[in-house]
């Protein structure tokens, strides 16, 4: 049998080897056990009681031995029942609990978060863009934009600047070096520079994104999500945007 059913209910390796044993065997002595399953005493002594705490063995004296034996497998399906409530009642608990997390979160927002996105997840770095914007209510956000990344980044998300436009979100971009066409509720100025490293950064509502390309040419990413990161990179940007 496929003990791995087995471990999906809370059995370990053991305890499994343990409870099919005594399935094959009958009723098995702890000596017996412990040979047939190469596994010395102790384990064997704390692994029973498991199985007996779930009530799928007992045991019963004879003469000056203990013998174990494995309940009807049916009892199998009342575990899983057991298991199903106490999943209920801790499901009750958490959303009572909830709130006294989520202070406690909250409490420390201060301290940055970052997040780490391969390639194939930079699509999500986009989409967060979108949907902070949209649910913090600030319609606009800004970019830095150097030349040699942008035919990368839209790859995972083309249709990017029709659903932003869609969303009635606008954007400010300080591009470094040539290229770049505006869209629609865009703003664009050109900072001149030469060989600018081929990075993208997004400054949006409490988060910063740093976008750039690894020794494969492919995309990596960074999401740094913190208000006064963010505050300050807004600042910078708007600070160089106006004297541009």
């Amino acid at each position: 049998m496929d003990i791995d059913l087995l471990k999906s209910l809370g059995f370990s390796d053991k305890s499994a080897k343990i409870y099919l044993a005594l399935l094959s065997l009958g009723p098995s002595s702890v000596r017996n056990l412990a040979e047939f399953c190469n596994l010395n005493r102790g384990t064997l002594y704390d692994n029973l009681k498991w199985l007996q705490e779930k009530g799928i063995i007992t045991y019963y004296q004879k003469d000056t031995k203990q013998y174990f034996v494995a309940d009807d497998p049916d009892r199998l399906k009342r575990l899983v029942e057991n298991q199903q409530k106490e999943l209920k009642e801790a499901e009750i608990k958490l959303e009572k609990t909830i709130p006294e997390l989520q202070a406690l979160y909250n409490r420390g927002g201060e301290r940055p978060v970052a997040r780490y996105y391969e390639k194939k997840e930079i699509g999500q770095i986009l989409e967060d863009v979108l949907n902070t914007c949209e649910e913090t209510g600030e319609s606009e956000y800004r970019i830095y934009s150097a030349a040699g990344i942008r035919e990368y980044l839209y790859n995972s998300f083309v249709t990017f600047s029709d659903v932003r436009i869609g969303k009635n979100i606008a954007v400010k971009v300080i591009a470094m070096g040539e290229g770049g066409e505006l869209r629609g509720l865009d703003q664009r100025k050109w900072l001149k520079v030469e060989n600018a490293n081929p990075t993208y950064i997004i400054i949006y509502p409490g988060k910063t994104a740093y976008i750039s390309l690894n020794a494969k040419k492919e995309l990596v990413g960074v999401v740094i999500e913190n208000e006064g990161i963010y505050q300050t990179q807004k600042i910078i940007f708007e600070g160089l945007w106006n004297k541009l």
